[in-house]
């Protein structure tokens, strides 16, 4: 530890820590753009200079690391005139156009030259002015207010991982750039625009939407993806404007990717706001007393087992757990929460969770991936993978298909090939990479949901849980064995048990019976990714809230409300049981979800045992009890999954997995169609849902 003093205050910090963080740590204030603590040194904004005794000149506080004895002062009339002497350099060039400027309200330059600077300039010559790049559909530039902090730069190349922006020329004729005006290809480019401390970089989806201060924030969790990033929902009047991040360090610390911020106008677009019924092959609007009618008329002519229930990606705990014992009261088995046919362990939950956790990332040294194209899966685990492999010390293999153009790991990865017999090579320890795997102190693999969809991915679990027992992953402080979910309700459905009974089908099963005319009756949950064709004559009822393919295939739709309109549960990929809030309400005559099924519970005289939300949670944590945490991470005990069969010998296939459109928000997003036009690699466009 180190000893040093600042502003007549005494403290204890590591070797290596910079003069900027112990002032930090103090709480005192020195003003930054260039420094970010997530991205690497530069020191060219000289905005925090600061004094240090014995030396004769101001010091850069973000570049100097401390050293015995130091004592600093950060406000004397020294450092004050060093402070407005920069900032009046830095705004000789920098247009007067806060009034226009989407920036105005939340710009660093703006409140740092109200604290720091002075009240006028001696510079007279006129303003430099900078032609506009070409960033892509998600960034908007206006390099004339750029001051040169690099923070971008360094945000692409050491977070994000594509070296697509950088500087050219040198002093005043200097420009922040993309190389050949090309678009940043980046699922995390919009955070470029966050850490921007000008009006430089802006979002082109919200440019000059709204003013920070007319915008009611609301703290919420993203469904998107399996991630559950926290993040900021702002909205004007009945519309969601944009959404932010939030700081959660052990998920997506302070970053969200473009789908996460930018999908927030597919919110209003194609929505469902009333009940309809199907009437002569035509779908007509109705009210809620016809549509429950019309179902309760339908049931009350099958037996339980001619009824099937289906859950979704985006449906909340609560929707599910209403919807189960809905069907547990009609005695039908037939239920899962697995609408792509992955298969899973829901006895055994270390099966299904990414146990290692997001930030248990950085304690591994190895890693092997199978068949998961994870920097569009989940980019913010991606991002962490690199941050891990940034530090040193890090390998990584892959087996699987190929990854589409432009879109595979942006660090080191080694492609074993495509071919799943690999995995039986490692575990007998044929292949070089077992020795690898065997030195590891903390080795860790991650398994795609793409691999578990295949006609053997009752094997492919099987072996990749026999390879984590081989290689020590499983330990009491360490779990290496990782699955990827791709979907924001699939671990929450696991856990509520939302699966078949015992003498129930799975989706597989479910969709043949419906085409042999077994099951006359679908209950459909925010279900959107399977083909209309596949249920066949069965009847079927669509609970969502956007006009999507589930929709269009329904006899009855009834209108529920999206994540941003509700208050509801999700748990992460990682198990972490979290909550949204309310934003908004539901447009029209929709209703939150598990509101809807306690409603046709009544109606169909099988009324379900609560009233209120606080009652369903309490029925969830009877049914398991990880649902009277949040935010937390509970260890899953490990068991052998004891599946049966063998590996395919068919080599895995070439993702063509569209980030820009997994759901029915992004595919009602005219911003993700606009980005998958120009950004999505060709093997993508085709297909706009899980593939």
């Amino acid at each position: 530890m180190v000893k040093l003093t600042i502003n007549n205050q005494e403290i204890d910090v590591p070797q290596g820590t910079t003069v900027l963080q112990a002032a930090q740590q103090l709480e005192i204030e020195i003003p930054v753009f260039c420094y970010h603590s997530r991205l690497a040194i530069a020191g060219n904004c000289r905005m925090c200079l600061v004094e240090m005794e014995k030396s004769p000149k101001t010091i850069a506080s973000c570049a100097m690391p401390v050293s015995e004895g130091m004592v600093i002062h950060t406000h004397t009339p020294m450092v004050e005139k060093a402070r407005r002497g920069v900032l009046e350099f830095l705004l000789i060039n920098h247009p007067l156009d806060c009034p226009i400027c989407d920036q105005g309200g939340e710009c660093d330059l703006q409140d740092i030259t109200v604290a720091y600077g002075s009240s006028g300039s001696r510079f007279k010559e006129n303003k430099r002015a900078v032609a506009e790049k070409s960033m892509g559909p998600l960034i908007k530039t206006f390099m004339t207010r750029c001051i040169h902090c690099t923070r971008c730069v360094r945000f692409a190349a050491d977070i994000a991982g594509v070296q697509e922006l950088g500087a050219i020329g040198r002093g005043e004729n200097m420009e922040i750039t993309a190389y050949l005006d090309q678009s940043i290809t980046s699922e995390l480019s919009g955070n470029l625009v966050d850490i921007c401390p000008v009006g430089a970089l802006t979002s082109s989806p919200y440019s000059f939407r709204g003013r920070p201060w007319d915008l009611v924030k609301t703290e919420s969790i993203d469904v998107m993806d399996a991630v559950g990033s926290n993040i900021r929902i702002d909205t004007y009047g009945m519309r969601v404007i944009r959404i932010l991040p939030r700081l959660h360090e052990d998920i997506n610390e302070e970053w969200i990717s473009d789908k996460t911020r930018h999908a927030c106008d597919g919110l209003a677009r194609q929505r469902l706001d009333q009940p309809y019924v199907r009437k002569n092959g035509k779908l007509e609007p109705a009210s809620w007393e016809e549509a429950l009618q019309t179902i309760c008329e339908k049931i009350g002519t099958l037996k339980g087992s001619q009824i099937a229930a289906l859950s979704g990606d985006m449906a909340d705990v609560e929707s599910m757990m209403a919807l189960k014992d809905l069907m547990t009261k009609l005695r039908s088995p037939h239920t899962d929460c697995r609408q792509d046919g992955a298969v899973s362990v829901p006895q055994h939950r270390a099966s299904y969770l990414f146990n290692t956790t997001i930030a248990g990332i950085e304690s591994a040294d190895i890693c092997l991936f199978i068949n998961t194209a994870i920097r569009q899966e989940a980019p913010l685990i991606h991002a962490r993978l690199r941050k891990r492999y940034l530090a040193g010390g890090f390998k990584a293999f892959y087996v699987g298909g190929d990854l589409p153009t432009g879109r595979g790991f942006t660090f080191p990865t080694e492609h074993l090939g495509n071919h799943p017999a690999l995995l039986e090579d490692i575990l007998k320890t044929k292949h070089p990479v077992a020795k690898l795997l065997k030195k590891a102190q903390n080795p860790m693999l991650i398994l795609g949901q793409s691999a578990l969809r295949r006609t053997d991915g009752a094997a492919i679990l099987q072996k990749c849980q026999e390879i984590a027992e081989e290689f020590d992953m499983i330990r009491p402080d360490w779990n290496g064995f990782n699955v990827l979910q791709q979907a924001a309700a699939r671990v929450g459905g696991l856990d509520i048990g939302f699966v078949p009974d015992e003498k129930g089908y799975i989706t597989h099963h479910i969709l043949k019976a419906c085409q042999k005319g077994d099951i006359k009756l679908v209950y459909l949950l925010n279900v959107d990714e399977i083909e209309a064709a596949q249920f066949g004559q069965a009847f079927v009822i669509y609970q969502g809230h956007h006009g999507d393919q589930g929709a269009h295939r329904a006899d009855v739709i009834l209108p529920g409300a999206t994540y941003t309109e509700k208050e509801a549960t999700y748990v992460n990929t990682e198990g972490r049981v979290q909550v949204t809030s309310q934003a908004l309400f539901p447009p029209g005559e929709a209703k939150e979800d598990w509101r809807i099924i306690r409603a046709l519970s009544e109606k169909l005289g099988k009324k379900l045992p609560y009233d209120t939300l606080g009652e369903v949670r309490l029925s969830m944590i009877d049914k398991n009890p990880v649902f009277s945490t949040q935010d937390t991470i509970v260890p899953s005990l490990w068991a052998t999954f004891n599946l049966e069969g063998a590996l395919d010998k068919t080599p895995f296939s070439a993702h063509s997995f569209n980030f820009y459109m997994t759901d029915p928000i992004s595919r009602a997003s005219e911003t993700m169609a606009t980005c998958t036009r120009e950004l999505a690699p060709d093997s993508c466009r085709k297909k706009v849902h899980h593939g």
